[in-house]
């Protein structure tokens, strides 16, 4: 079982997450991180360091994101990878929890 990010990520992309990763599962997008559930080590780390609480286990992404699950193995394989903690966008407070954010996602 791997771990998803899902929509609370986009256009926050607060990369704490990233930090704690003891392997290399993130990818950085435009306005995203998506994690390679190939590389995910299950190790629960990166779900509790979230600001923005986008990072579930792949059993318990909530009904409304589980196309996340699949956009995180589709852009994980086209994204770069991203293995440090870089400053969020200045903006990211603003969008922090704000619903509806998906059709926003810069692929």
């Amino acid at each position: 079982m791997a771990f998803v990010v899902t929509e609370n990520c986009i256009k926050c992309k607060y990369t704490d997450c990233v930090e704690v990763c003891p392997v290399d599962c993130f990818h950085e997008g435009p306005n995203m991180l998506v994690i390679d559930p190939d590389e995910c080590i299950d190790c629960t780390l990166c779900e509790t360091e979230c600001p923005v609480n986008a990072i579930y286990a792949e059993d318990d992404v909530p009904e409304n994101q589980i196309e996340f699950i699949q956009i995180n193995a589709e852009l994980a394989g086209k994204w770069p990878v991203l293995s440090e903690k870089k400053p969020a966008p200045e903006d990211a407070d603003e969008w922090k929890d704000q619903p509806g954010k998906r059709q926003l996602l810069e692929r």
